[in-house]
């Protein structure tokens, strides 16, 4: 990373120039913070499915290209824009970057729903990174953390305590998030509701611990993984179903007593994930459509029964996480041992080596993989 004129700095960053091809490592340019931004200088940025999903092609055209993706990071704050507020986030701080970014003034901001926040904000429209060749390359996801830097608004950042480390801290900034807030945000467990997950890789093993810890009994973990269905027990699972080998409605009305579930969360971005979770609710329960499918997949459902048994469907972005009130409470329940983070760690590579850390997450080895970096 090397300084240049008027505040403007060189950057290392993998780029996604063409939909399912590698990613290619290149130096680019970055402008500096305006207004209300802020510069990271990233530690550890996660790879994410919705990274994949957008690098595949799955959510735009070939107007979202070229771009670097990757939201989910920790790094240390290296500069601010002029319309930074005083007291807050300063220079040097490590911090945490969510997708999430907010304006506080809006409707939806105001109803206390800031991840639906409606305002435009300059950065969407003008992007800070440029290739050699001065031509625009976007920030996927509103963060662009596949790079050694980023600029984002000082809404999408919180401070990290000492003693969370970066690589534990990156996974905060969605995964954890987006799981534990669909159990406790979105979902409302209570304690003694019967919840099932559908999904137990990064995501779903964070709903499974938020419902944990809201007292869910039983707590059904359903997968076709063996492995993360062991997994998901030692994340607070009671129950599980390996969906390739058992009749899973079947096994799941034993385990509810014959009624079904208060809550089914779907962890996989499917649409048959969904019409599998459907049929597995009880009278008055709640679907919680977690994980996002590709823009093209739609559902078929009885619409009888639904309005019949008074059943919800609920969409879940990012958890409905309030950022500055979401993300210090998962550090401190992982503070106190009550929140795993570091179990959710399969490997650590540097940023020379991010298409096989993609290629492990394609095929679902490990949970979480984290590109690190220098310094």
């Amino acid at each position: 990373m090397r300084a240049m004129t008027s505040g403007t700095i060189e950057t290392r960053a993998a780029v996604c120039r063409s939909f399912g091809a590698p990613l290619a490592v290149e130096t680019l340019r970055l402008a500096p913070p305006e207004g209300s931004e802020i510069r990271v200088r990233v530690r550890a940025s996660s790879i994410c499915h919705s990274d994949i999903t957008y690098m595949d092609g799955g959510w735009g055209g070939e107007d979202a290209l070229p771009a670097v993706f990757g939201h989910e990071l920790a790094g240390v704050v290296t500069a601010l824009g002029p319309s930074v507020p005083p007291g807050g986030i300063r220079a040097g701080d490590r911090v945490l970057v969510s997708l999430l970014r907010s304006c506080g003034r809006c409707e939806r901001c105001e109803a206390g729903s800031p991840a639906q926040c409606t305002a435009e904000f300059a950065i969407d429209s003008a992007p800070r990174l440029a290739d050699e060749q001065g031509r625009p390359v976007l920030a996927g996801l509103r963060v662009g953390g596949f790079a050694e830097s980023v600029v984002v608004d000082v809404s999408q950042a919180v401070t990290i305590p000492a003693e969370v480390a970066d690589e534990a801290a990156c996974l905060v900034s969605c995964g954890v998030m987006t799981g534990f807030g669909a159990a406790i945000n979105t979902a409302r467990v209570q304690a003694g509701d019967a919840v099932a997950v559908i999904g137990c890789g990064g995501v779903g093993l964070n709903c499974v611990q938020g419902a944990a810890l809201a007292g869910a009994l039983p707590l059904v973990a359903i997968d076709v993984t063996p492995d993360k269905l062991e997994q998901a027990r030692a994340f607070g699972a009671t129950d599980a179903i390996d969906s390739a080998n058992e009749d899973v409605a079947a096994k799941a009305l034993a385990l509810t007593e014959g009624r079904g579930f208060d809550v089914v969360m779907t962890a996989v971005g499917s649409a048959r994930a969904i019409e599998q979770a459907l049929p597995l609710l009880a009278r008055d329960g709640a679907l919680v459509v977690v994980g996002m499918p590709p823009s093209e997949e739609r559902v078929s459902l009885d619409a009888t029964t639904l309005a019949h048994f008074g059943q919800r469907i609920l969409g879940c972005k990012m958890g409905d996480a309030r950022l500055r009130v979401d993300a210090p409470r998962l550090f401190r329940l992982y503070r106190a041992g009550r929140l795993r983070l570091d179990e959710l760690v399969a490997s650590r590579r540097p940023l020379a080596e991010i298409n096989e850390a993609i290629a492990q997450a394609r095929r679902s080895q490990g949970l979480r993989h984290v590109i690190v970096f220098p310094g």
